[in-house]
């Protein structure tokens, strides 16, 4: 129990009044230093008692989409034979707080109590703990009492709308050399590796395996299975921060309709991270999992291409770039030798400042909303 802001504030106005009172001889300043020192007293008295009760909270999804919020179930138990005064519960999320009041509860009793949890940012937000408190009606003291485990909530950037992209393009023939890298889970032979947890068993290759000494299978490849592609620029003041998350959302949109239409969807970034996936919920999932942690690094003067990706053979497919207008996207026309298609998606702005990319589709838009809107446009 400790005393509030306002509680020390009332102290040593009782103190000053009584003092006063006392040397100039005023009775009524006296007595109202008494009644302040009382009220205070009184305010001990209520919040003193500790809060005794069992709380536990569960943070139902785990995962959201920046802006909606989650939901919290709060379940208080009175495990004691004695009925318990009510006291506040305050629970965060982040830097957002949410306050719930927790009626009196009677001996042996439980109550359950639903609320929101604001999610204004992206990102992995702590939830918790708990923080239990008791206060006299005047606001002069309280006792408070953390509680609970935390729990972690995965802020998702905001997914909109958007067309996944329809039909196949050849990536290699069987008697000309591959031009990408090697895909896991179809029908064509394209090289033989050491086993890694999650592989299927029916693909081990005996003959090496035998050879080796170690479990080995066969990786596997479809040259007529979609490739998309998203290479977000990271550099840290390429985008503005707003616009930065603007992009984010533009990345989860297009990355999370192109994997749960089944497609290898494939995120680089700027800074080196190359997430390659097979496609499906699963991989949309992981995908998103990485987009809710990625923060801009680097410097705005650094190249948009990752050196991984420019010594790589490529993914096939189609690349969709999302960067900001400027000089450097001239030096990505070699990327169309690459890939069967190029979007280049240039956010703060109509697009018109910037520099044309030969035999890649400028995509220029305001904000996430806009971006996806011209996308589906484009796809008709």
């Amino acid at each position: 129990m400790r005393p509030t802001r306002r509680g020390m504030a009332v102290l040593g106005l009782c103190v000053l009044l009584v003092g006063f009172g006392q040397w100039a001889g005023y009775p009524l300043l006296r007595a109202l230093g008494g009644i302040s020192l009382a009220a205070v007293l009184a305010a001990v008295a209520l919040t003193a008692r500790p809060v005794r009760v069992t709380v536990t909270r569960a943070v139902y999804p785990d995962r959201v989409e920046r802006g909606k919020p989650a939901l919290a179930r709060l379940r208080v138990r009175n495990p004691t034979a004695h009925r318990q005064p009510a006291f506040l519960a305050t629970d965060t999320a982040g830097e957002a707080e949410q306050t719930v009041r927790v009626r009196p509860s009677a001996l042996r009793a439980e109550s359950t109590y639903h609320y929101e949890l604001a999610t204004p940012v992206r990102g992995e937000l702590t939830v918790g703990p708990l923080l239990l408190h008791r206060v006299d009606p005047f606001g002069l003291t309280t006792n408070r009492l953390p509680t609970g485990d935390t729990a972690i909530l995965k802020v998702y950037p905001r997914q909109f709308p958007a067309r996944a992209l329809v039909g196949a393009h050849p990536r290699h023939h069987h008697e000309g050399a591959a031009t990408d890298e090697a895909l896991r889970g179809s029908i064509d032979l394209r090289d033989v590796r050491e086993y890694q947890p999650g592989d299927e068993v029916r693909h081990l290759h005996w003959k090496a395996t035998a050879r080796t000494g170690r479990l080995m299978v066969r990786d596997l490849a479809d040259p007529q299975q979609p490739r998309f592609t998203v290479l977000l620029d990271t550099r840290r003041g390429s985008l503005a921060s707003d616009t930065f998350e603007e992009a984010v959302d533009v990345a989860a949109s297009l990355l999370g309709s192109s994997a749960r239409a089944g497609q290898h969807t494939r995120l680089v970034t700027s800074s080196g991270l190359d997430v390659p996936t097979p496609g499906g919920s699963q991989a949309s999932r992981s995908l998103l999992d990485e987009l809710c942690v990625l923060q801009q690094s680097g410097d705005a003067r650094d190249a948009v291409v990752p050196p991984a990706l420019a010594a790589s053979r490529g993914f096939g497919g189609c690349l969709a770039v999302i960067t900001s207008p400027g000089p450097e996207l001239t030096s990505m026309a070699w990327l169309r030798q690459r890939y069967s298609s190029i979007f280049m998606f240039v956010l703060g702005g109509s697009g018109r400042e910037a520099h044309a990319v030969a035999g890649a589709r400028m995509v220029g838009a305001d904000n996430a909303a806009h971006a996806v809107r011209r996308w589906n446009e484009v796809l008709g």
